[in-house]
């Protein structure tokens, strides 16, 4: 470890990310939430923290095996992710509506997020990493870099007017669906909540008995039982944390 990493780390400490009133999740899709960090949101929920959902598309595109498609299958998904997220304990969750895809405007997601964020006030934002080098999904590399710009630039009050809305303290940005977690979230007692709320919620892309559903399952509980393992927490979710002082000219904070 260099020295200038290893004073980082003393000078600024990563955040505890359970240490913080509100969060805000930011999804591509409808089901990525609580795939990527739904036992975290069911243990923030049970510790009375603020949790709220942004779900930035529609998912009209969803799985190829479904029946149905278009309007027809975003009002579904619409439904389901609102009914996932009442099984851990959300009551707020936003849609920004937008096509599945990548068929909406760049401006027009970032200008969406800047919204709710000055409007839930969020001290920890969560997206998917972006940074991931196997992720082929537009949808998730676009929420993933907007919500990269946006964690720094939300304290703002003159940028953040220019999007109509107002600055808002992110204190952390968290990335989930990260292969290099630095943070881990102790989940024990809500793997079995986040497993009901993707395979009895989001019913059309999981139907029951599909092959598909039952990797993601055996997948989840290895996950969190090698999280677990390398943070000495039983069962955890691990997430590439950055606090304020890491998101700007620490080059070093990336290693």
């Amino acid at each position: 470890m260099s020295l200038t990493k290893l004073a980082l780390r003393f000078a600024a400490p990563l955040p505890d990310l359970e240490g913080f009133d509100r969060y805000l999740f930011v999804g591509p899709h409808p089901d990525d939430i609580e795939i990527g960090a739904g036992a975290t949101v069911s243990r923030l929920v049970t510790l009375g923290k603020q949790v709220t959902f942004l779900i930035c598309t529609d998912g009209r595109y969803g799985d190829e095996n479904t029946a149905l498609r278009g309007q027809a299958l975003a009002a579904v998904r619409k439904e389901e992710a609102q009914r996932s997220a009442g099984l851990l304990g959300v009551t707020n969750v936003r849609f920004l509506g937008l096509s599945d895809g990548g068929f909406y405007p760049q401006e027009e997601l970032f200008s969406g997020i800047a919204k709710v964020i000055g409007d839930v006030q969020p001290e920890a934002i969560f997206a998917p990493d972006p940074w991931v080098g196997s992720e082929c999904h537009v949808d998730h590399l676009n929420v993933g870099h907007a919500v990269r710009r946006l964690a720094y630039l939300a304290s703002n009050g003159g940028i953040m007017a220019q999007y109509g809305t107002k600055p808002a303290p992110i204190q952390a940005l968290a990335y989930y669906m990260t292969a290099r977690p630095n943070r881990f979230v102790c989940t024990r007692g809500h793997l079995s909540k986040q497993l009901d709320a993707i395979f009895t919620c989001h019913e059309s892309q999981f139907p029951a008995g599909c092959a598909g559903a039952n990797s993601i399952r055996l997948y989840l509980k290895l996950r969190a039982l090698d999280f677990g393992i390398r943070s000495l927490k039983g069962q955890a979710e691990g997430f590439r944390v950055l606090g304020q002082t890491q998101m700007h000219c620490l080059p070093e904070a990336d290693m």
